[in-house]
């Protein structure tokens, strides 16, 4: 018979893609390894705090963790993606995640021997941040010579789910240890879970950048900014993330928006912080049909303008489950962004500067939602959480559209022909 296909049509893909943990064992032991370290460190974000606030009695002392961890990380964010492209980046990863894991012993030796110094925890909060700022942008940059182009935005959404589960479940159990035993188990179980990390990192091949022929080793930081420079597909994903994270981000002001809105308390805006990473951690779970868009630029200006809408609306909520509702819509529109994002980021460099633009990409990622943190607030202050909010989604929305204007050649990206 001709003129018809017998051949079963593949079925819609729902549930996430786990080719690249079964295609990569190197990739499958990375992941593994970094879910569960990841766990581990949230969990020790938690303890810190806690520990910090039975020191000081001090709820700005408490803050002044966070000023530690982000000076650091943003500062040594670029250059941890230069060393990433001059260096072995498997060396890189390893020797960087020994250094945590290193620093969790100390945390722990500390409270072992009741010492307890805040000035100790802040510096070892700002290593660990230079720790991280090195290893990020090393891990990010190998898995692209792991995996295929085409299993890259699966990859990625794994990934979101590792941070997510990370983000959500780290610190449950972070206040379950803490409470059950003491801060030191909570340093000390932080320490062990690095063993996977480090074992994946060891059993990775040379993972030493791609050069042109001719090329200095030497990697520069300003090099980067320059090749940045030049490729604006790439800039607009930090632009447009830029344009969530800072106009549309309302976190800062879930406190009172709890008892002015929902008439809640603390219990309130722990809801609230959840909802949002509960959102993205289902956009991470049910991503599979992700890994059959190629407009990858059109499905980013969509995501965020989902993000910066799914605010607006939550700030003309006044019924706390819809509040919620919304801001889990806007943290899935903010998990596929991300994917679309990272993917792009790394299709579309060259692997010599592929650590580079992962260390402005770390930048962006952390001090962008500071930023906006800082916006909200002052925008509250100065008219109400309201228009702060629903303005700040509007915003977002609109600054989007202008710059998707100006670059009209984003939203015709094609992941069949990366374009940087």
């Amino acid at each position: 018979m001709t003129g018809t296909s017998t051949e079963p049509r593949p079925r819609p893909r729902i549930f996430a893609d786990l080719t690249p943990l079964r295609s990569s064992p190197h990739y499958r032991r990375l992941w593994f390894g970094g879910t569960i370290s990841w766990m581990g460190q949230a969990m020790t974000a938690l303890a810190v705090s806690l520990q910090v606030y039975e020191i000081t009695g001090s709820s700005f002392s408490v803050g002044l963790v966070g000023l530690f961890s982000l000076v650091p990380l943003v500062a040594f964010g670029l250059y941890g993606g230069a060393i990433a492209d001059t260096v072995d980046r498997r060396k890189l990863g390893l020797y960087s995640s020994t250094g945590l894991a290193v620093l969790s012993v100390v945390l722990a030796g500390a409270a072992l021997m009741d010492y307890h110094r805040v000035w100790l925890l802040y510096g070892i909060v700002a290593l660990q941040a230079v720790c991280g700022a090195l290893n990020g942008p090393a891990r990010s940059a190998m898995i692209p010579r792991l995996l295929p182009p085409e299993q890259l935005p699966a990859a990625n959404a794994l990934n979101s789910v590792t941070m997510t589960s990370g983000t959500m479940l780290g610190p449950v159990l972070g206040g379950v240890i803490v409470g059950w035993w003491s801060y030191q188990a909570a340093y000390l179980i932080d320490a062990v879970t690095f063993a996977a990390a480090l074992y994946a990192m060891w059993r990775l091949p040379s993972m030493k950048p791609d050069r042109a022929e001719g090329k200095r080793g030497r990697a520069s930081v300003l090099d980067g900014l320059r090749f940045l420079g030049t490729r604006p597909n790439i800039r607009m994903t930090f632009f447009s993330d830029l344009a969530a994270m800072v106009l549309a981000h309302p976190r800062a002001l879930f406190p009172a928006v709890a008892g002015l809105w929902y008439g809640g308390d603390a219990k309130t805006v722990g809801l609230m912080m959840a909802a949002p990473a509960f959102g993205a951690l289902l956009g991470g779970l049910f991503s599979g049909w992700q890994g059959r868009i190629r407009r990858h630029g059109l499905a980013i200006l969509l995501s965020v303008a989902g993000w910066g809408l799914a605010v607006a609306v939550f700030g003309l909520t006044r019924n706390l489950w819809l509040g919620l509702f919304f801001l889990a819509l806007a943290g899935c529109a903010d998990t596929v962004s991300m994917v679309f994002r990272t993917t792009m980021l790394q299709a579309a460099t060259p692997d010599e500067m592929r650590g580079r633009l992962q260390g402005v990409f770390i930048v962006v990622v952390a001090g962008g939602p500071r930023l906006g943190d800082f916006l909200a607030g002052t925008a509250a202050d100065l008219t109400s959480p309201r228009v702060a909010i629903t303005g700040g989604g509007l915003a977002c929305v609109l600054v989007l559209v202008l710059l998707a204007l100006r670059w009209r050649g984003f939203a015709r990206y094609d992941a069949r022909s990366p374009e940087a």
